[in-house]
Formats: C-alpha cells, sequence, structure tokens
C-alpha cells in the first residue's frame, strides 16, 4: 500500500513513517516511480515502534532493540544487556515518579492548610 493508506491504518501520519523511515527502523519497498510502498511486516514493525514510544523508551533504546524483535523471535530475540538497561530506564522513572509524587503531596498539604486558615 502507499504511504496514504499506511498512515491510515498504522495510526500515524505519513510524516512520521517518513521519520521512522529516516531514523532505520523501517525500511519500505519502493516503486519504479520511487513512490513508497508498505507491507503488512512493516505495519507491524510500526506498530511496535509506536507500543515503545508509549511505553516511554526512549529513541537510542528502540533503535538498538528494533533489530533483535521479529515475529519469528518475539521478544527472544533481546539480549540481556538491553534488558538490563530497559529496567535500568524503568527504575529512574520511578524514581522521577515518586518524587513527583512526593512534591504532589506537599502541594495538597500545603493547599489544605491555606484552605483551612480561611
Amino acid at each position: 500500500m502507499m504511504i496514504s493508506e499506511a498512515a491510515r491504518v498504522s495510526g500515524v501520519s505519513a510524516r512520521v513513517l517518513r521519520h521512522y523511515e529516516d531514523e532505520g527502523l523501517i525500511t519500505p519497498d519502493r516503486c519504479h516511480n520511487g513512490y513508497r510502498l508498505y507491507g503488512r511486516d512493516i505495519l507491524d514493525r510500526v506498530r511496535v515502534i509506536r507500543f515503545l514510544i508509549e511505553s516511554g523508551l526512549p529513541m537510542r533504546l528502540i533503535k538498538e532493540v528494533m533489530p533483535y524483535l521479529t515475529p519469528s523471535t518475539g521478544t527472544n530475540g533481546v539480549c540481556a544487556e538491553f534488558l538490563a538497561e530497559v529496567e535500568n530506564y524503568r527504575d529512574r522513572l520511578a524514581e522521577r515518579i515518586a518524587g513527583l509524587s512526593a512534591q504532589q503531596a506537599a502541594l495538597d498539604g500545603f493547599l489544605g492548610a491555606a484552605q483551612a486558615d480561611r
């Protein structure tokens, strides 16, 4: 399918598809006139990329793992070092969330005290 239909089916814009191609994450086929052609395998890959991005992984990690994720290997093709890096990223994210939760609790306490004084 052409890029406009691939964008509609995948739920990302044509610009995003081009960006994924520029980043080396997908490689659509080309027609003799240079138009991009997207097969089901590319659209499946786009869905995986979107999932990883929505999970909060940085593009750097996504680029590292994509060559190892295939329909036949699933996540079994991912090396232990990569998984450790993802766990490290998740742990740092949890620390940031805990810090933000503490800040939110402090603000709630301040607002509660301020409203009680009124």
